[in-house]
């Protein structure tokens, strides 16, 4: 038995039922997919779809900055300072809620499609953490790795994977986060991991079979497979659960019914 997905807890509870219970899919588990996300391209799914960046901040930053300078020249607390605030802070909202809307919608088309969505476990803060260093140990590209903090802060990946999360439980879905590592380094025709295998952002070619293809779309399909990993063997790091999951991904992807594969999930 499966735990039962955290927004369905509270109504367990409710009910009287048992923590854990039979997840009961509605629909094929060959819905399922892997999503890459990325600044160049906000996610990459598994299956070939694409979705675009809003970048929001980015598109009202020089506005923005302009208007905190008005308010840099204004003494403090007087009226016309709160007016130049309520500007500010009404140009933030603005910014939030436009941000808020794109990843609302993407996550309602994305749940309402699979019945398993396999993302990367990131670690938002600490892809984001300044590179500014110390006065002893000054950092290296602070300039660029500022601006491509505030991308990454742009695109919002953890309001997007909760919005996944428990909108994938009111459907019935499941949501399974992996270990990034090597996912962007591995190909997915044979399995070589290496740095050289993704000499450019967009591009993936492996130096041991010559398989091609673009970078983002090969991260998510062995995602995907990672996800299949963990769905089948829980949590297990081992070789053998790596080599379970890649056959299920494989039997799902040839047609297999996942009442044949995985015989211990009930599929309606």
């Amino acid at each position: 038995d499966l735990p039962l997905p955290s927004p369905l807890r509270r109504h367990a509870r409710a009910l009287r039922l048992p923590w854990t219970t039979r997840l009961v899919l509605r629909t094929s588990l060959a819905g399922s997919v892997g999503i890459d996300l990325g600044v160049a391209r906000f996610a990459t799914l598994s299956d070939g779809i694409v979705y675009q960046p809003l970048d929001s901040f980015r598109g009202l930053e020089k506005q923005l900055a302009w208007e905190q300078r008005k308010l840099a020249r204004k003494r403090k607390f007087s009226r016309n300072w709160k007016k130049q605030k309520a500007r500010i802070t009404a140009l933030h909202r603005r910014i939030g809620n436009a941000r808020k809307d794109y990843l609302h919608k993407v996550s309602t088309t994305i749940s309402k499609n699979h019945a398993m969505v396999v993302v990367e476990d990131l670690k938002v803060s600490n892809m984001s953490a300044s590179a500014k260093g110390t006065a002893e140990q000054p950092g290296k590209n602070v300039r660029a790795k500022s601006g491509l903090n505030r991308a990454i802060l742009d695109q919002g990946w953890f309001a997007f994977r909760q919005m996944l999360d428990y909108k994938l439980g009111w459907n019935g879905g499941w949501l399974v986060a992996v270990n990034p590592r090597n996912t962007s380094r591995t190909c997915g025709a044979c399995g070589h991991v290496d740095a050289d295998n993704r000499t450019t952002q967009a591009r993936f070619h492996c130096v041991a079979c010559g398989f091609e293809e673009n970078a983002d779309l090969n991260a998510a399909r062995n995602i995907l497979r990672a996800g299949h990993a963990r769905f089948v063997c829980s949590e297990s790091q081992d070789s053998e659960s790596q080599a379970q999951g890649s056959k299920v991904h494989q039997d799902l992807l040839a047609g297999s019914s996942p009442a044949s594969v995985m015989p211990g999930i009930a599929v309606l």
